[in-house]
């Protein structure tokens, strides 16, 4: 399909209205949720960078797609697996500033101007903007990357812009993104402006909806270098880059390339780190992190192993449940299915005692909902009482049952016992549970990698135990993308970490808009009128304080469905890295901060020399 005209299918130029609104507009370099920008007009750099750092050598990586591989370089389609790191190679109108919640700085934007609702912005581009074809970056772009994401983008873009009523091309810098009348504004300046900005000249020639590894057009620092699909993609320095010296970009995008490394399992990947394949790794495995960081690398002080603090929300990761069938419907089929995974005796036997217990979406931050309902959080669920639980206002907020150290909690198995059985599946003769019309109660628990394979196993034999017929299914990546977005399975398991400031990505993780729509983020499927206006209810609040009382509540109420077995946090970073790198003295708070480090050669020229490094 060609999109030569398809912004003037969807935009609507409106230059009258432009007119009339215009001297009532707010004009600023930038924009957040709430409160004063940290950063005035025309500051030099963020305060967490190095403005004076070398700019040379490659950072490498493991690379850590979903379905860990890749067979695209097209980041907006449903078909395909698109490789990591394209986000180099693409501008945003605005961009975070990882030492505020939610502020966001104008870098395609020269300033934005916008009323005090929100209902309208106009973003300015900056004079100069060029693709890395050398093409004008301008307003015609913008328009059609929404247009185009809004009607034939992956569902997950299409949730966040439907909200976005309006495009309006007024000149070849300004263009003018109305909003629908009903729409809770607050964020979707910044969300708009967070896009990465499409070629419109490109897509003219090029289908936008195919999967390919043809190299695309952005305006980024970066290009692709090289392709070798499913083993490594390489983005080197665009040396014509039009904004290297916007104070956005002042101390980033010190390396002359990045590289993405792509391993068929865990055990491959750690010891590529080890013979230096790549240069910086982020552990994730426990038992890797207590036993595995023994190498001779390491002993000589060639590689450097931290812990690192994040201070963003610890994420929400768990076995996730599919609500779209019927056998789960029923939450003490559910609470049942949940208390059969032991966390206490994982911890101890598999992960060494470094993790918490996760209960809650927004795991170790000021949004985590915690007691029993009181205040302004029950004042918010005070509305909606006659659609919730009477628990929810007379119990704490829901917690996961606390288990023996024992592989199996013989308390437990007779509590999820008694749950099955009044929801009417009983255990048959053979020891299987079955419901009224004879179907057997399974449960298959799928992925596509063996990472998972010692936690998911002892889970199996629990739900065994109380007559649940239960299976760990490996498949092959390519299968196992295609099911997941095609909810084709009956538990999966995923991590999302959610911001300190939600909004309308929530949307996808939990709206009934996306329960099934293929290719979103709600692996639960989650449909409740509750859910939906709480999501409301965040994305319209007007501060702090606000937000804060409402995710409370939108935790209370998603944590009491049990739409997932919730895994494990541990608040930090566990990184090990080849010592070739410089960083700033100090990270930023909300964000790993590797994109502000530098190469320093004398450090790998010295490995070299003794042989670590080639």
């Amino acid at each position: 399909m060609r999109f030569s005209g398809f912004a003037a299918i969807l935009a609507t130029i409106v230059t009258p209205a432009f007119a009339e609104t215009h001297a009532t507009a707010l004009t600023s370099h930038g924009i957040s949720a709430f409160g004063e920008l940290k950063y005035p007009e025309g500051f030099a750099h963020f305060d967490y960078v190095n403005p004076d750092a070398p700019k040379g050598g490659t950072m490498s990586f493991r690379g850590t797609t979903a379905s860990s591989t890749f067979d695209s370089l097209n980041l907006f389609i449903l078909a395909g697996e698109p490789a990591q790191g394209l986000r180099h190679i693409y501008d945003q109108l605005l961009v975070r500033a990882y030492d505020e919640p939610d502020a966001v700085y104008g870098l395609l934007a020269e300033k934005i101007e916008y009323p005090e609702d929100r209902s309208w912005v106009i973003y300015t581009l900056r004079d100069g903007a060029v693709f890395a074809d050398g093409e004008p970056v301008e307003a015609e772009d913008v328009a059609f990357t929404i247009d185009v994401l809004k009607a034939e983008g992956n569902p997950r873009w299409q949730i966040l812009l439907d909200d976005v009523a309006a495009t309006e091309v007024l000149s070849p810098r300004e263009v003018k993104v109305s909003f629908a009348d009903d729409a809770q504004t607050r964020d979707l300046i910044s969300t708009v402006g967070q896009l990465y900005i499409l070629p419109k000249h490109y897509y003219d020639a090029v289908e936008f909806n195919r999967s390919t590894l043809e190299p695309p057009v952005g305006s980024g620092p970066y290009v692709v270098s090289d392709v070798d699909p499913g083993r490594n993609i390489t983005y080197c320095r665009n040396d014509d880059y039009w904004a290297a010296d916007l104070n956005v970009n002042v101390g980033a995008w010190n390396f002359d390339c990045f590289r993405y490394e792509y391993f068929t399992d865990t055990t491959a990947a750690f010891e590529a780190l080890k013979a230096g394949v790549y240069l910086f790794h982020e552990e994730f495995f426990s038992a890797i992190w207590a036993t595995g960081y023994d190498f001779p690398a390491l002993d000589k002080g060639w590689v450097k192993r931290e812990t690192i603090g994040d201070d963003r929300s610890s994420g929400a990761q768990g076995f996730w449940l599919n609500l779209r069938k019927d056998k789960f419907q029923d939450r003490r089929v559910r609470e049942a299915i949940g208390m059969m995974f032991n966390f206490e005796w994982s911890n101890e036997t598999l992960f060494y005692g470094l993790y918490n217990r996760t209960d809650s979406f927004w795991e170790n931050s000021p949004l985590q909902a915690a007691d029993m309902l009181d205040g302004a959080e029950l004042e918010i669920l005070e509305k909606y009482r006659d659609q919730l639980p009477d628990r929810i206002f007379t119990e704490p907020a829901y917690v996961p049952p606390v288990s023996t150290t024992r592989k199996t909690d013989r308390q437990l198995v007779r509590r999820a016992n008694a749950l099955l059985e009044e929801a009417g599946w009983i255990i048959d003769a053979s020891g299987v549970r079955r419901n009224a019309d004879g179907q057997a109660l399974t449960l298959e628990i799928l992925d596509d990698g063996p990472a998972f394979e010692r936690i998911a196993l002892p889970f199996i034999e629990n739900l065994e135990l109380i007559g649940i017929q239960a299976s760990w299914n490996l498949i092959d990546p390519a299968q196992y993308e295609e099911r997941q977005e095609n909810f084709d399975y009956d538990m999966v398991i995923g991590r999302f970490s959610l911001p300190l400031s939600p909004s309308v990505e929530l949307n996808t993780l939990f709206g009934s808009g996306s329960a099934d729509r293929p290719g979103t983020f709600n692996l639960s499927g989650i449909e409740d009128p509750v859910v939906d206006a709480l999501i409301d209810e965040i994305i319209a609040a007007e501060n702090r304080d606000e937000i804060t009382v409402r995710v409370k509540a939108l935790d209370r109420v998603l944590r009491d469905k049990l739409i997932w077995v919730p895994n494990w946090f541990k608040g930090s970073h566990w990184i090990a890295y080849w010592d070739v790198f410089g960083f700033p003295a100090d990270k930023p708070p909300f964000d790993r901060g590797t994109d502000y480090w530098w190469f320093e050669q004398e450090k790998f020229n010295a490995l070299v020399a003794e042989g670590a490094l080639r």
